[in-house]
């Protein structure tokens, strides 16, 4: 009980500024943390630009100075001297939550300020930088059902994320990421905040019964870095599941996997957890956390801090951001980055006087673009196929209509022109 009144008593002084109008989304959060106080040491805007070298939202940018100090440089700045800063994305669109992540990635001076994203986006698969999208999903069903697929800048495997999924991002400079310092963050807040044991698994992955509530990624370059993970809440598992099922047939690609897991929500445990609550926590553990030791420094170290800012990613505070949000959403970024790949599946070629013939049908696909489609046989060289399709944009309806196609083609003729 004690412990409860010092956090509620830490909370009432933490400072929190807003960023243009808040969403129906930005107002729920808002309502987490009303107990901060409205304060600023100065009376411009809270995201006003200090000058030369800084960003529209009152944060240092990337200098040609802020590039010069060394890996270990940056390790002797005590963390007295580095503030924190947690930005609660006020957009739900994956696209345009991803472009500001990587707005902040290419443009933030991190030396002394660290800062933790928070954001929700609707219901959407996001895949890693390598990955192929039609091995981790089906694509069509993704466009029928209204799913957004997206391909982030960092590495990992595919997640799906709806509202009742939390993302967090953790900014640094690459000389002080430390993966663990982050995952072990968020686990302090979930004990602190709900009595949760959450663990660190041998991958990194943060679980909860043996079961997987978090998945991870990072982004590690110079000068900067960032660190990002899901928490699943009360996402609906049912429609989690659908999104993520893969095509019913055999994809040969050397793009990287993902690693199915046994997952679990954390409402599954604890009732009362929600999202809005959660994100409070999460953004207090953070703030009251030095730099780079897991210790708790209290209302002392809060105090000391930029608090909690809810973000409108528009190019008015992130100049280009909307052409990065373009480039996210393109067909270019989502699909022509996709690792070249085949697809096979087994076709039964049937005649009346011969029996059944069983052959596969192969598609190439070079930059998600069918490159060459083929007839496999047993004991036969692979038989071209001529057809218009070899050029156009691969997806799973497309494949499956071309095998409809060839089964349903003239018996007769096919048997003459492969020699059966």
């Amino acid at each position: 009980m004690a412990a409860m009144v010092v956090k509620r008593s830490v909370r009432s002084f933490c400072r929190m500024y807003v960023l243009s109008s808040p969403s129906p989304v930005a107002t729920q959060l808002s309502q987490q943390v009303q107990k901060c106080a409205y304060s600023s040491s100065s009376t411009k805007h809270p995201f006003q630009g200090n000058g030369e070298g800084s960003s529209p939202t009152g944060h240092l940018t990337m200098t040609s100075s802020s590039n010069q100090l060394s890996t270990a440089d940056i390790k002797k700045i005590p963390d007295a001297e580095v503030r924190k800063s947690v930005f609660i994305s006020q957009s739900n669109d994956v696209f345009t939550n991803l472009a500001l992540e990587d707005w902040i990635y290419r443009n933030f001076d991190l030396t002394n300020h660290h800062i933790l994203m928070l954001w929700i986006n609707k219901p959407s698969v996001v895949i890693g930088r390598h990955q192929n999208p039609f091995s981790e999903t089906n694509v069509s069903a993704l466009a029928r059902n209204g799913i957004e697929l997206a391909r982030r800048n960092s590495g990992g495997g595919a997640v799906y994320h709806d509202p009742g999924n939390l993302n967090c991002t953790f900014f640094m400079p690459r000389a002080r990421y430390d993966r663990k310092y982050n995952l072990t963050l968020l686990t302090r807040a979930l004990y602190r905040e709900y009595g949760i044991n959450a663990e660190l698994s041998a991958r990194d992955d943060i679980v909860l019964l043996g079961k997987k509530i978090s998945g991870t990624a990072a982004k590690l370059g110079q000068p900067n870095a960032y660190h990002h993970c899901t928490l699943l809440v009360n996402s609906n598992k049912l429609h989690l599941g659908a999104s993520l099922a893969k095509d019913n047939v055999e994809i040969t690609s050397k793009a990287t996997a993902s690693i199915p897991s046994p997952i679990k929500n954390l409402v599954d445990v604890n009732r009362t957890v929600n999202i809005q609550q959660l994100l409070s926590a999460i953004g207090y553990e953070f703030l009251r956390t030095p730099a780079t030791q897991l210790t708790d420094g209290g209302r002392e170290l809060l105090m000391k801090q930029r608090g909690f800012q809810l973000i409108n990613p528009t190019d008015k505070w992130f100049p280009g951001i909307t052409e990065l949000r373009e480039n996210f959403a393109s067909w270019e970024w989502r699909f022509g980055k996709t690792p070249n790949f085949s697809v096979q599946k087994t076709i039964q070629l049937k005649s009346a006087g011969a029996g059944a013939h069983e052959m596969k049908v192969k598609v190439d696909v070079e930059k998600a673009l069918i490159k060459e489609i083929s007839l496999i046989l047993p004991n036969h060289e692979p038989i071209p196929v001529v057809s218009d399709m070899v050029g156009r944009m691969y997806n799973e309806d497309c494949f499956h209509g071309i095998a409809e196609a060839l089964r349903g083609a003239n018996t007769e003729n096919m048997q003459q022109a492969m020699g059966l």
